[in-house]
């Protein structure tokens, strides 16, 4: 995919993962982007050769949930 596309995606999905981030943490959107963005998952979702884009918004508020409850993340059975 071309990195255009790619942004776009990214674009796409991000606003998703931190809509479900403030519904299900006491945070604020601000707040919920920064941990988002400093999150691991937020790493591999920005290297697109990891294909994490290819999950959905719930799947990736999941790995990011699990992250911070856990420190760490399993990529689903979908990977």
């Amino acid at each position: 995919m071309d990195s255009k596309k790619f942004e776009a995606v990214l674009i796409l999905i991000v606003p998703q993962v931190i809509a479900l981030i403030t519904q299900n943490y006491p945070w604020d959107e601000i707040t919920a982007s920064k941990n988002f963005y400093n999150s691991k998952v937020y790493e591999k979702l920005e290297d697109e050769e990891t294909k994490v884009w290819h999950f959905s918004p719930l799947t990736l508020f999941n790995m990011f949930d699990e992250e911070q409850k856990t420190g760490d993340f399993e990529f689903p059975e979908e990977a």
